[in-house]
């Protein structure tokens, strides 16, 4: 999966979204998103790398539980085969939920 596809999935949620973050001052009020490549793992043999796949984050940020948003997302990583686990925690410091998904594209 490219970085284009990847925007594609972004755009097909249908809330604002950024790489990694938003510039300070910038951010969205929730709902937004933010998604990052945290990780690439690679496979290969003999000491050459056959193919690299990224590691993918898709963070969801909401101040209220939004399991209507969430279906939306999940529905976005359904439609395009993506296996995804998720997680969720509450973020005291900025009174927001985050409902992270975490996937090999």
């Amino acid at each position: 999966m490219t970085h284009d596809d990847v925007l594609a999935l972004m755009e097909a949620i249908g809330i604002p979204y950024a790489y990694d973050h938003f510039a300070e001052g910038e951010s969205p009020d929730p709902p937004f998103v933010c998604f990052l490549y945290p990780e690439e793992v690679e496979f290969g043999a003999d000491n050459t790398v056959y193919h690299a796949f990224n590691n993918l984050d898709i963070e969801v940020y909401t101040d209220l539980k939004d399991p209507e948003l969430e279906e939306r997302v999940e529905a976005v990583l359904k439609e395009h085969e993506i296996f995804y686990h998720k997680s969720e925690v509450w973020i005291e410091d900025e009174k927001m939920y985050e409902v992270l998904y975490e996937m090999t594209v």
